[in-house]
Formats: structure tokens, sequence, C-alpha cells
């Protein structure tokens, strides 16, 4: 475990102020804004926190609300709404400056046996075949107009060993490209058992973590944007849906497969699922965001 990730983990050790009340810090990302991904991650620690480690979450449904601050903290609050005999629902607001940025439901459940069937895993290259960031940023430094782009890149996956299939974005800015995008990620390192967040729910709150990183890419592909990076379109996360199917590990590989159906409006729509690498289907990821062209 290298110390980013060391301290993405203490990020998401959400501190206990209240009963059904915590409280986050956030750290610097690639825009003056606190990182979608951090926020639903620890929503979604707050909400695991008041359920009993038998029942990991099964799905997640969020709206980002209003920019964060990274410079204040946030203050999650746990709505108890129901504990059935089978299943367990949470509703979490952050709030940061006496308003609310995000609102996230989640809902978790107690191990079952059922019918079963999955869509079978695409294919991919092997993710050690493939360029790590580190290797395939410093290639594209001239495509940003701010130099300490790719420095500000690397820092904010320093954590996350993130592997690009095929070209990002910004590798093929003005050339439209099929709308679909796969990227190979995991942790920078094991994650041993002793941690402050009981696993599944840490390898899920990673994922979740993760699952906000590049999901917005293929519709950036679809018209030949570079992305925020290179400040061809400016974008957000409106909402996020999550549907958890079976057990991983966010310390193994796993392919994020990713596709844009539409975009209009001043809006895109990102569908994503995330395979094991034996071919599991584990989740199931939707998102909608803002993309807009500056004027």
């Amino acid at each position: 475990m290298n110390d980013a990730l060391s301290s993405l983990l203490d990020l998401l050790a959400l501190e206990r102020i209240e009963e059904d009340i915590f409280r986050g810090q956030s750290r610097a990302s690639l825009v003056p804004r606190v990182f979608g991904g951090q926020v639903a991650a620890q929503a979604l620690v707050a909400a695991g926190r008041t359920v009993p480690a038998d029942r990991p979450p099964h799905s997640l449904h969020a709206y980002f609300l209003r920019p964060g601050d990274p410079g204040a903290p946030i203050v999650y609050t746990v709505d108890r709404i129901r504990d059935g005999r089978s299943f367990t629902t949470r509703r979490v607001v952050a709030v940061q400056h006496g308003q609310p940025i995000f609102h996230l439901s989640a809902s978790f459940q107690a191990d079952e046996e059922g019918l079963e069937h999955q869509e079978p895993m695409p294919p991919a290259p092997d993710p050690l075949e493939l360029p790590t960031a580190a290797e395939m940023l410093p290639r594209y430094a001239d495509r940003f107009t701010d130099p300490g782009v790719v420095d500000r890149l690397l820092e904010s996956r320093a954590a996350i060993d993130l592997r690009y299939v095929d070209e990002p974005p910004f590798g093929t800015v003005g050339e439209a490209r099929e709308p679909r995008s796969q990227v190979w990620f995991r942790t920078q390192g094991k994650l041993d058992g002793d941690t402050a967040i009981p696993r599944p729910l840490l390898d899920i709150c990673l994922v979740t973590y993760v699952s906000d990183m590049t999901l917005l890419d293929s519709i950036l592909l679809a018209h030949g944007r570079g992305g925020w990076a290179v400040g061809d379109v400016v974008g957000a996360s409106l909402d996020h849906a999550m549907w958890f199917h079976r057990p991983l590990r966010a310390d193994d590989w796993l392919l994020y497969d990713q596709e844009s159906p539409t975009a209009q409006g001043g809006r895109g729509l990102g569908k994503g699922r995330i395979f094991t690498a034996d071919g599991q289907l584990a989740v199931s990821v939707i998102q909608e965001g803002v993309i807009r062209v500056p004027r």
C-alpha cells in the first residue's frame, strides 16, 4: 500500500461526531471543487456505518446538488429509513456551509441465493500489458494549456492504478470516435485486514470512488472533445446510480467498460459495467452529467 492509498483510506474513515452524524475531510482534485466520487464514497461509508456488517450495499442512487468546497469539512447526516428482515435502507445528506451539496439513498441486503445470469465480459487486453498513468500521461503534456495538469492528474490518481485500454479523450482531441471506453483499475497495493472500514463495505466504497473518474469519457469521445483537463468542455456530475451484483475486491484488477447512448440539452449519459478479472459482472453504473462547450 502506497502513501496515497493510505491517505485515501484515511479520507474514507469518517469521524463520528454524533449518533448517525459523521464528518469527512477532502483532498485536492483536478478542478476547484470536491471530487464527486469522494463525496459518494464517503456518503456510502456513513450509511454503511449504521448497518450490520453482514449486509453490504446492493444499490445507491445519488444527486450532486452543489459544488463541494475542498477547503472545508463535509458533514454527513444519516436517516435510518427502514430496517427490514432482508433489506436495509438509508438516506444520507452531505452538508457544507449550511447547505446540502449531495444526497444519497442506499439499500443494503443480507446474502441470499436465487436465480443467476449475466452478460458476458467484453474482450479486453491484459492490464499488465497497458501503460500506467505515469507512463502514459507525460506523452500528452503538450495537449494541456496548463503545464501543471499532468502532475495534478497523477496526484489525483496516485491511490489507484488506472490503465486506459485505448487512447483517453485528451489523446485524440478533434477526432470523433465510437462512444465507448474501457479502463482497468485496482488500488495501488493490497488492502490488509486491519482497516477502519470493514470489508466488503470498503471494497464497494473504493469502487464507488473510482466509478466517477472516467464514466463521462465516452461522451467526450463521440465529439472529439478532450475534456475539462484540456478546457474544451465544462462538465460536472449530476446524478449517479450503482448496483452491486457480485462480490469484488478493489485491490484486484477490475475492468470498467463504459459507453454513452445519448447527449443532448447540455447533458450526457454514461453507462458502465464493472467486471472482475475472471469475467464476473460485479457492478452496473449509470451517470448523467453536465457537458457544456464554453462560448
